[in-house]
Formats: structure tokens, C-alpha cells, sequence
């Protein structure tokens, strides 16, 4: 979340903020609070969370139409939420923070992690993958990337702050679309707590999500 924090103070939501279009551009992103963890987060949770201390949890969901989807993502198992990580990862939208990163962490010890676009672009995403220093994957399904973020990959306990992102793309065939998802858990990991994310710091997630979501459905779309 730290990283947030940086952005915000570089101006980019502020950008964002004064871009009318902003909203309407992200208009179709829907966020849901997540009361419950699936039995692998659960898991997952339950040792690196061990304090039980609060958490952030949304999903973001966006869905669209069969006949806006590149068709050959519709044909093959796991394509389209493997495009959709690409998307991401390879977009604009993570532009800023993968450029923070690489300035703070690439080097011998994290050569073997994506970095460039390009790398980023190419990657299957299979479990083990490493990404910028921040994020590793930990479970693949033909419908979701999980990843582990709020710390670096080489830090394997439990860290002080942490977090999971997951990657959904679910092929809806009774209603003809795509739903793409993205989800966020947050919490400190390191000592027991009983304080919450700030509002503000939570409303700036939300806006870098939608940021993500677009970058990366565009990145599905004809």
C-alpha cells in the first residue's frame, strides 16, 4: 500500500481526478465487498495472517460482451484470464509502479523476475512466477491468477504488511459475456493490530484498480 501512497503524491490520481473522462471511462467497473475467503486464500491466510488482524477485501467486476473478446481467448482454456494478467502487468496502467520498483529493486538478486514490457507481455503466469519484486504467483486455474503482493517475493514468512491479488476471467455462456474480476485482501502481517486501511487510502486503491481493469480488458478486446 505503500506504493499507493507514492502515487497519490506524485500526482497521478489527481490527474486522474481532473481527467472528466476518468469516470466515465471506468463507469462500468463494479466494486462488491468480500466477506469470506475461498479455501485456498482461507488457507493461505491462516498462516500469513496470523494475528488475525483486519483486512482490506473488494472485487472489482467488469463484463463484457462475447462479440468485443478476441475470439481465439474464447477457444482455448485459460487463455483469456492469462491475456487479461498480461494486460495487466504489461499495460499502461502499472506503468508508474513497475517503473518505482524497478528503480528500487532490480538487480543480481531479482534478475530472474519479469521486468521489462516485454517480458511482461510474453509470461504464461504459471505458479512461481515472480513479478517486479512485489507480486508471485501462487495458484493458476483456466479462470484465475492468484498472486501474493504487499512485500517481496524473497521474503518468504510472514511479512509486515501483505496481501493477495487475484486475476479472474469467467466466460458466462447464458448471458453471451466475459466476466473479468479482480480481487484485493490486505492486511498487516507482522504484530497484532486492530487498525483498519484509511478511507482515503482505500478510495485511492479502488481508483488504481479501475485503472487495471480497463488497462488489462482492453488488452482481451477485437
Amino acid at each position: 500500500m505503500g506504493l499507493i501512497k507514492f502515487l497519490f503524491k506524485s500526482g497521478f490520481y489527481s490527474t486522474c481526478g481532473a481527467v472528466g473522462a476518468f469516470a466515465v471511462l471506468t463507469r462500468k467497473s463494479q466494486f462488491t465487498s468480500l466477506s469470506e475467503a475461498d479455501a485456498f486464500k482461507a488457507a493461505h491466510l491462516g498462516t500469513y495472517n496470523p494475528h488475525g488482524n483486519p483486512m482490506l477485501r473488494d472485487r472489482c467486476v467488469r463484463r463484457v460482451r462475447f462479440d468485443k473478446i478476441r475470439p481465439e481467448l474464447l477457444e482455448q482454456e485459460g487463455a483469456l484470464v492469462t491475456e487479461f494478467c498480461k494486460g495487466i502487468w504489461s499495460g499502461k496502467g502499472y506503468e508508474i509502479q513497475r517503473r518505482v520498483l524497478e528503480r528500487k529493486h532490480h538487480g543480481p538478486e531479482t534478475a530472474g523476475q519479469l521486468w521489462a514490457p516485454e517480458q511482461l507481455a510474453a509470461s504464461d503466469y504459471s505458479v512461481g512466477t515472480q513479478i517486479t519484486d512485489h507480486f508471485e504467483v501462487i495458484e493458476k486455474t483456466p479462470e484465475r491468477i492468484v498472486t501474493r503482493c504487499g512485500g517481496s517475493p524473497r521474503t518468504r514468512g510472514v511479512r509486515a504488511n501483505d496481501g493477495i491479488f487475484e486475476m479472474g476471467a469467467k466466460v458466462i455462456p447464458e448471458e453471451g459475456c466475459v466476466e473479468f474480476a479482480l480481487e484485493s485482501v490486505f492486511y498487516q502481517g507482522l504484530g497484532k493490530t486492530a487498525e483498519t486501511i484509511p478511507t482515503w487510502m482505500e478510495f485511492l486503491h479502488q481508483q488504481y484498480t479501475k485503472v487495471w481493469m480497463e488497462t488489462a480488458v482492453w488488452h482481451c478486446m477485437r
